[in-house]
């Protein structure tokens, strides 16, 4: 359970200075457009911090964690996770600086963004396949 913890405060911290960076960022730039960055600091907070802390609450009730596929889940999420944020850190970053980039850099980008959020959908069916088994764990331990 604390290692849940941690990764939520870990995305929280992560997610608030996204914020900042985005306010400084475009505002030393001179940028008041639309941009990909103005998003990710509630994509961190949400899919990051607040995830992990319903995790967390799941764990406590269930005892997630004692499902064998348990790490495989967290480690996929994570992964998909930090690459999805990554590439849209990126993308805004370009957007903000107008950057000309060749079609091949806007595709790869394309392409590691959309990696990261079908990892990301690995882990949230693996996530529910833990959760469902462990709340039949936990009536078949009430009927006994």
């Amino acid at each position: 359970m604390k290692k849940v913890a941690k990764l939520s405060f870990f995305y929280s911290m992560l997610g608030l200075f996204f914020g900042a960076f985005y306010r400084e960022f475009t505002k030393i730039n001179g940028f008041t457009g639309k941009t990909v960055l103005s998003g990710v600091h509630p994509h961190i907070l949400v899919l990051g911090a607040i995830f992990f802390l319903i995790v967390l609450l799941l764990e406590k009730s269930f005892e997630l964690s004692k499902n064998k596929n348990f790490n495989k889940f967290f480690i996929t999420y994570n992964i998909g996770l930090l690459l999805s944020f990554i590439m849209m850190a990126i993308r805004g970053c370009i957007e903000v600086l107008k950057l000309e980039i060749s079609t091949m850099i806007d595709s790869s980008i394309s392409g590691m963004a959309g990696l990261g959020h079908i990892i990301m959908t690995i882990a949230y069916i693996l996530f529910f396949i833990i959760l469902l088994n462990r709340i039949n764990v936990a009536d078949n331990n009430k009927i006994k």
